[in-house]
């Protein structure tokens, strides 16, 4: 019997709910935290009208990227039973049903694009092609190396793009390019931890990884560690009307980045970049300090 179908697991009520909601995959929503960028660095945090129309685009960028999540287990569901943490997925492990997590969808998904439109048209034009992206992503680009990541890029670049749409406000390129460089980081991280945990069954999850090596994704972190940094130095005394106040934060992000290459050479951990980060204390920390300086120097 396929277990993704979920005919033979007898559950309750209480359970049934619970899986429905980790279906959603709320962990993830930290990702989503990139539509503040905008409202931030164009100075309009503590006022309301721009602060609740980011808190919109928020929510419905959690719910846009449920909605992926949703699709991809549906789509993945046998190969994700070949992972070692994926096959307690909902539909995974046969909770839910393939059944019932496509009906979910078609619920979902015509729903936020509503509101989305609703919100601010171009802003729903984003959120189409965020979802898009990711379609084309789980049926096709998944199996192209390199574009993998990039696609994956892409989905924070569009991240950053709604929010300063759904606001109206002009978005520095060079928080476009260190968003980019820094999901790219984010992303071959990634596929580094799946190739280590996984090992020699990892084709068996992901056929893409056959592409990879530890040596040529080491090669690719490299180079974009020392890219993010050198983006985001530049960035610091180069913008803000010659306010370069901004370099104050450069020992935090330096900081961020090389905890996070800790965690993945030395713990071994970065398949899930959100547990990573909600999991490592000192990473929390640096995070937040970065970010009251910031908004210290930016408005005070």
């Amino acid at each position: 019997m396929d277990k993704c179908s979920g005919k033979s697991v007898e559950i309750n009520i209480i359970q049934k709910i619970t899986a429905y909601l980790r279906l959603l995959r709320p962990k993830q929503w930290i990702k989503n935290l990139f539509v503040f960028a905008p409202l931030i660095f164009a100075k309009h945090v503590f006022e309301y009208v721009y602060l609740k129309k980011v808190v919109a685009a928020f929510i419905i960028f959690c719910l846009i990227s449920s909605s992926v999540y949703l699709l991809n287990d549906i789509i993945d569901c046998e190969k994700d039973r070949h992972h070692p943490k994926k096959k307690n997925r909902p539909i995974a492990s046969g909770v839910i049903s393939k059944v019932e997590g496509g009906i979910l969808l078609a619920v979902l998904l015509p729903l936020v694009l509503a509101v989305a439109f609703y919100v601010e048209r171009y802003f729903g034009f984003v959120i189409l092609l965020y979802f898009i992206n990711n379609v084309l992503y789980s049926f096709k680009v998944k199996h192209l190396v390199i574009l993998d990541v990039m696609s994956i890029a892409v989905g924070f670049l569009l991240r950053v793009i709604g929010g300063a749409l759904v606001i109206r406000v002009y978005i520095s390129p060079w928080i476009l390019l260190c968003t980019l460089l820094l999901s790219l980081f984010l992303g071959f991280s990634k596929r580094r931890n799946e190739l280590v945990i996984l090992e020699t069954g990892a084709e068996n999850h992901r056929k893409i990884l056959e592409e990879y090596s530890l040596e040529f994704i080491d090669n690719m972190l490299s180079i974009i560690t020392a890219s993010t940094v050198m983006a985001y130095s530049l960035y610091t005394f180069s913008t803000n009307n010659g306010n370069y106040n901004m370099m104050i934060t450069i020992p935090f992000v330096l900081y961020g980045i090389f905890r996070y290459q800790y965690i993945i050479y030395k713990k071994k951990e970065g398949g899930s970049p959100e547990e990573t980060v909600l999991s490592d204390i000192p990473l929390i920390i640096s995070i937040v300090l970065w970010g009251i300086l910031s908004i210290v120097i930016l408005y005070i």
